[in-house]
């Protein structure tokens, strides 16, 4: 099942076009750098949508919630300006919210205004992310991209969890108002959209260095540490999939070479990294086209991006073509030597109140 990167074929996808109605409609959404990049075209495609198909809110997660808000109004002014709804107001229904995926009270706090004001929640997606940052760590001490790419979403996972379950055992399946339109409300389909990427195939020798990772890991490459996080990032949905196989859909997915500000610190690292990034960035894709794949998982049909069966977590390159993970990601035991440290690094992190 492994292909060649930019000769796989996948789906034909539009969101403008192929979101089923039912697909949206009513839910909750969380996305994770919401106000930048894919996250932000994800949450446009989510809402430039007939009024009858409009989720009922989006959490847009940012590190400062003056970006968040500009994102916001830069979404109202995209989806009045492509016909579809002329006089939508996206603070309706999309909402600032302050998190920093490299600090544990950050996510903690984020957490409980989510579980204060919703009583639901659909669709996670775990799209924030940095890449080839400078050697530094986060606010508990972790390497700062395993830290932020992995720990930081495992935890803000963990603290929604009981959310994500309650919404998937609810005893109408979705409870969602019924649609204007007369389309049957769908049946209960939470989802957990996990953001790697082909990066997770270079990690160190060891895949994981858990002796270290509590440390800057100066010792190891920059793009290793990338993708130790990323790879991180796949272990990750497979062991939520295969613990809350009826309740949960976890999809692990690659964006595609994008031209998003996760290439900016490689850029701004010295003269090899911008020499590198002026030629890259004739072959990188717009974030339009880079969204999609995120924005697909996120709509198509259940049976679709769960071709695998209950409990499994399929890594999917653009746009929604189930590909062969790297040697490390199918490694059973290691999946859930990483779960047993990320639970014993996350004990007693808790939403208190």
């Amino acid at each position: 099942m492994d292909y060649i990167p930019f000769l796989s074929g996948g789906v034909s996808f539009n969101p403008r076009t192929d979101i089923p109605p039912s697909a949206l409609h009513g839910k909750t959404i969380l996305v994770t750098g919401g106000n930048a990049g894919l996250g932000k075209q994800s949450i446009l495609e989510f809402v430039r949508q007939p009024a009858t198909s409009l989720p009922s809110r989006i959490w847009l997660c940012s590190r400062s919630l003056e970006r968040a808000q500009s994102a916001i109004n830069d979404i109202s002014a995209a989806v009045q300006s492509s016909g579809v709804n002329p006089d939508f107001d996206a603070s309706s229904i999309i909402k600032p919210l302050e998190i920093d995926l490299a600090s544990f009270a950050s996510i903690k706090s984020a957490a409980r205004t989510v579980l204060a004001e919703s009583d639901r929640l659909d669709i996670l997606m775990l799209n924030a992310g940095i890449m080839a940052t400078a050697t530094g760590v986060t606010a508990e001490g972790y390497e700062i991209q395993f830290g932020t790419n992995h720990l930081g979403h495992a935890l803000l996972a963990k603290l929604l969890l009981p959310l994500l379950l309650k919404t998937a055992r609810s005893a109408k399946g979705n409870d969602l108002p019924q649609p204007a339109d007369g389309t049957p409300t769908a049946p209960p389909d939470v989802r957990v959209l996990v953001l790697s990427s082909e990066g997770h195939r270079f990690p160190p020798l060891s895949g994981i260095a858990f002796p270290t990772l509590k440390s800057t890991q100066a010792a190891i490459l920059t793009f290793q540490r990338y993708g130790q996080s990323k790879l991180a990032n796949i272990l990750f949905g497979k062991q939520l999939a295969a613990r809350y196989p009826d309740e949960l859909t976890v999809v692990a997915l690659h964006p595609g070479a994008v031209n998003t500000q996760l290439f900016h610190p490689f850029r701004d690292s010295g003269w090899i990294g911008w020499a590198a990034t002026g030629v890259l960035k004739h072959f990188l894709t717009t974030v339009e086209d880079g969204a999609k794949n995120q924005v697909w998982a996120a709509t198509a049909p259940r049976e679709q991006v769960q071709s695998e069966g209950k409990g499994k977590c399929g890594y999917f390159i653009p746009v929604g073509k189930r590909v062969g993970e790297s040697g490390w990601a199918k490694d059973e035991a290691l999946a859930r030597r990483l779960w047993e440290w990320t639970e014993g690094e996350l004990e007693g992190q808790e939403v208190e109140g």
